[in-house]
């Protein structure tokens, strides 16, 4: 069963208010210095397990991941007197069937021994998570670094295993929850198994405030926070920007999917990402060997094999190897798609005393067969038409997207001082994509559509570079976490270097669609992304300095800082002629954002906070349209005005929060036919969100977010006051899970998920729009004892039980096809 903690985890501080709080961490002596430990005076009575064990983190001032599954039917038979923290330990778990061991000079690991694999579940077992202890290595909290590093293994899970006690904000580091002036989530590996996502696209639908707007069965995810797109491209690895995937992120190597939702100009630097961040924290291997294969059934044809190896290595387990591999094939629900995926992931680190660092290599292929339209753009004054069938692909059999992408991360910190680190890191990738697909002018509220085939061969190279300090200090009676950061990005896209070829256009309509035959389309005579001259660059060089001044044991927590970005875009001319490689327009900009943030504990498990962000975008280019086709503008600035509480009972946790964005719109005065930049957008909403699990057995994950997106400054003023087009007034999401009693069916959970999405408006003059629509899925996970008691897991999902066809979104000016019904079924087994 997932682990318990509280959302004030501290990752090794030195110890402060949060530090007695249960529930996360213990610090105490090393087990080869137990005989020399403090002693403490203790009182606990004789009765149930797990009151004890919040007694005892108490009493003794330490703090401790535990499970909760078998906790709340153990009882204990107490300890009184003057002990050492460890044997008063010991004292606690006899006759409970736990034990703990020590795996290190620093680590105490604490564990059922009928199951020892870190991370499984085995019905009427539980594992203790590892407990770190101070001693020869400064606080590393099972493989957590210190607070002023992030390498290393992520903050630990709440109750329930769903998400995270605490996340990565940015430059500020690895955060808890509660201390954290901003909303953030950070989705667990465990999730990602349970649902069996296959890409970011399903893991973020459990956040209300995210949704796609890409087609499922097209090549690429695609995303809206807070009402604001935000790009795969716009997606962090590790922290650093514009190396990740630009299409669709692999999963299999990710240990946390984190959404920070806001502008986070301070906090990530860059430019774009106006609604939110998503960062992806790769997987490092843990002290006890992991060896796990995982075999999947996707509807209607689709198999796949996922392998997970981690080790470590060393006198003190310093070394640490993770590899993911998977592979997978076969057609989709959708008629006449098909795709086969593949990704090899590597995780290398290595943890220190004072040194630690960490290389990350991932290869990744998707081949798509017949995709799915990833745009059906509506004609102007027609009714938009109903969604056609979800299984009905209008895409023909020879139509492709072939995609091949290799990426190199790094990153290394050293401790100048217990709470003074320095640390670089840096990145470089490559995106290849050759493709042949659809895109569809809708022209009629029958169904009627003109679809012109296009080719895009396309390749994008990332190449990032960061480095920065963090130190925790006192002057007087305030407490300081400073930070300061400098990073550099350049990200090139080598694209339309050729003459397009003829390629037909042709009358169809999307619910019944005309497909053409094999041989129709010269295909091989294409051309390629790897023969693509230079398109545009865009370069990013910036300097952060923030510090969270606290007071009041860290009661009152006061962020002040700001960053200096400097953004450089050129454009390329790229037509086979003499000028080609010439620079066709150019800009580079300077701005310094400003950030503010407060957060407020007059309880433990409760606090408030405030923020005032901003996040700086790359400016716009004109249509080929306008009569200032090509004219680049420079960037322009988006601000976000936020509150909120949240609110921890100890195994479930509350939050909420209202927020103001405003983002500066372009468009094409329909008059003058002029490109500016002289619109504007206002995004106001609430948003509500639950999570953990609130009665042994019963884990809970999900929310509800409401919007009011409008269209504050228009060409002319002739849309004002309208709604934005994309954005719905209410996005809703629940999913739970139930563990059936062991009298009943021991090892089997019953899972369930909800959404809901109110309708859309698609253009602006709020005269089309795409009515809501309601997904339900439902599945069973079954856990029983395989080799050598290593666990055996096999899941089922049905998505989209009743098979409903629907508009997934209308956001960016397009229309997006949800999923059909689609069965997932897998085995997970442990070695």
């Amino acid at each position: 069963m997932p682990s318990s903690g509280a959302l004030g985890q501290d990752t090794g501080r030195a110890p402060s208010r949060k530090d007695r709080e249960p529930g996360i961490i213990a610090l105490a002596p090393a087990p080869s210095a137990s005989q020399d430990a403090e002693t403490v005076f203790l009182d606990i009575p004789q009765g149930p397990l797990e009151p004890a064990l919040v007694a005892f983190t108490e009493q003794a001032r330490v703090k401790l991941v535990y499970a909760t599954a078998l906790t709340a039917k153990l009882t204990t038979n107490g300890v009184a007197g003057v002990l050492q923290p460890l044997e008063a330990l010991g004292r606690i778990l006899e006759g409970t069937g736990l034990a703990h061991k020590a795996v290190g000079p620093s680590t105490i690991t604490l564990v059922n021994p009928r199951y020892v694999q870190f991370g499984g579940e085995v019905p009427g077992a539980v594992t203790l998570s590892e407990l770190s202890v101070e001693g020869q290595r400064p606080g590393s909290v099972a493989g957590l670094p210190p607070a002023s590093g992030t390498v290393g293994q992520p903050p630990v899970p709440y109750a329930g295993g769903q998400v995270a006690t605490g996340a990565r904000v940015g430059l500020l580091g690895n955060r808890p929850v509660l201390d954290t002036p901003f909303n953030v989530t950070s989705f667990t590996d465990k999730l990602i198994r349970d649902q069996q996502a296959r890409s970011l696209a399903d893991v973020v639908l459990n956040d209300p405030s995210v949704r796609n707007d890409a087609p499922p069965f097209s090549e690429r995810d695609s995303f809206f926070i807070r009402g604001f797109s935000v790009t795969n491209l716009d997606t962090a690895f590790d922290g650093l920007f514009y190396i990740n995937n630009p299409r669709r992120s692999p999963l299999e190597g990710i240990e946390r999917v984190e959404i920070l939702k806001g502008p986070t100009a301070l906090l990530s630097g860059g430019v774009g990402r106006v609604g939110g961040t998503i960062n992806l924290i790769p997987k490092r291997a843990f002290d006890e060997p992991l060896t796990r294969i995982t075999t999947t059934y996707f509807s209607d044809a689709q198999v796949g094999t996922h392998v997970d190896l981690g080790r470590r290595f060393g006198a003190f387990k310093e070394w640490g190897v993770r590899f993911n591999g998977a592979y997978r094939n076969g057609a989709t629900p959708l008629d006449k798609n098909a795709i086969e995926w593949g990704v090899a992931a590597l995780g290398l680190d290595y943890r220190g005393e004072r040194l630690r660092a960490s290389l990350d290599l991932t290869h990744s292929s998707q081949n798509v067969t017949a995709p799915t339209s990833l745009f059906n753009a509506a004609a102007p004054n027609i009714v938009i038409p109903r969604a056609p069938n979800n299984r009905r692909n209008t895409a023909s059999a020879f139509e492709y997207n072939d995609s091949r992408y290799e990426m190199a991360a790094g990153r290394v910190e050293y401790d100048l001082l217990p709470e003074t680190t320095i640390y670089a890191a840096g990145g470089i990738s490559r995106y290849r994509e050759d493709s042949l697909s659809s895109f569809y002018q809708i022209t009629s509220s029958t169904g009627a559509a003109t679809n012109t085939l296009a080719i895009a061969p396309t390749e994008l190279q990332g190449l990032t570079g960061e480095v920065g300090l963090r130190s925790n200090f006192q002057t007087g009676f305030i407490g300081h976490q400073f930070t300061v950061s400098a990073v550099e990005a350049n990200n090139k896209n080598f694209s339309r270097g050729y003459f397009p070829p003829s390629l037909p256009s042709f009358r169809t309509n999307i619910y019944d669609p005309v497909h053409l035959p094999f041989g129709s389309i010269a295909t091989a005579g294409l051309p390629r992304a790897s023969r693509q001259p230079l398109f545009t660059e865009l370069t990013l060089r910036s300097v952060a300095v923030a510090d969270t001044l606290s007071l009041g044991d860290d009661r009152f927590l006061l962020t002040l800082g700001g960053r200096y970005q400097d953004v450089a875009l050129r454009s390329f001319n790229t037509r086979p002629a003499a000028n080609q490689g010439t620079i066709a327009s150019s800009y580079q900009e300077g701005r310094f954002s400003p950030a503010f943030a407060l957060v407020v504990r007059p309880f433990e498990n409760l606090s408030f906070y405030g923020n005032y962000i901003e996040s700086l975008s790359e400016g716009a280019t004109a249509p080929a349209t306008a009569v200032n086709a090509n004219e680049i503008f420079a960037p322009f600035v988006s601000r976000q005005k936020e509150i909120g509480a949240k609110y921890d009972f100890g195994t479930v946790a509350l939050t909420a929060s209202l927020f103001e964005i405003e983002q500066p719109n372009a468009f094409t005065d329909p008059a003058t036919r002029r490109f500016s930049l002289s619109g504007l957008q206002r995004n106001r909403g609430a948003e509500f969100a639950v999570f953990g699990e609130p009665v042994p057995g019963v884990r809970l994950l999900g929310g509800v977010t409401l919007i009011d997106a409008r269209l504050v400054s228009t060409a002319g003023g002739q849309f004002d006051g309208n709604a934005a087009p994309g954005v719905p007034t209410t996005a809703f999401n629940l999913y739970g899970e139930y563990d059936l009693p062991p009298w009943l069916a021991p090892g089997l959970t019953l899972t369930g998920r909800a959404i809901y999405t109110s309708g859309q408006f698609y253009n602006q003059a709020n005269t089309q729009s795409v009515p809501d629509w309601t997904r339900f899925d439902a599945g069973l996970r079954y856990v029983f004892p395989g080799v050598n008691g290593k666990p055996v897991v096999v899941r089922a999902i049905v998505e989209n039980i009743l098979d409903d066809s629907y508009w997934a979104s209308a956001a960016r000016g397009f229309l997006a096809v949800g999923a059909p019904r689609t069965f997932i079924v897998s085995a997970q087994v442990d070695f």
